[in-house]
């Protein structure tokens, strides 16, 4: 039942992500603030796999890429009433440029020129835990 469970949300992820079947999901990414706090953007991941890592395209100016790079413990959710994937674990900002290519997609270009503008770069998000509300169940782990 926890092989489903994963496999299902992992289903979840790539299709409410912008390479992913709807391409029109969102979830919250969670970082730590300057001042200790938790805060919350609401984001559309670029890629994943499985539950494994999720990929989002931020700037490298803005309040995410600098909390990131003074704290690097991250929560990613994604929720509706069926469903909640509550991820815990680590991000790392990325600004290469084969990854930035990788991860580009068309919603991005409103915000910058291309995969190649100085102040795009990738956030990768890497899972340690999971708690799971999939199909009426309630599964956690470690990856």
């Amino acid at each position: 039942m926890k092989q489903n469970a994963i496999a299902k949300a992992a289903e979840v992820i790539v299709a409410n992500s912008a390479r992913g079947k709807t391409g029109f999901g969102i979830c919250t990414l969670s970082l730590i603030d300057e001042e200790g706090f938790p805060t919350a953007s609401i984001m559309m991941p670029s890629r994943s796999e499985d539950i494994n890592w999720i990929t989002f395209g931020t700037m490298l100016d803005e309040n995410r890429a600098k909390r990131a790079a003074k704290c690097n413990r991250a929560s990613v959710c994604f929720g509706t009433a069926e469903h909640c994937i509550n991820l815990v674990g680590e991000i790392e900002i990325i600004t290469a440029a084969d990854v930035k290519r990788e991860m580009w997609y068309d919603g991005l270009s409103h915000h910058f020129t291309g995969s190649d503008d100085p102040n795009y770069c990738v956030l990768k998000f890497t899972t340690k835990r999971y708690k799971l509300f999939i199909d009426g169940e309630d599964i956690a782990g470690t990856v």
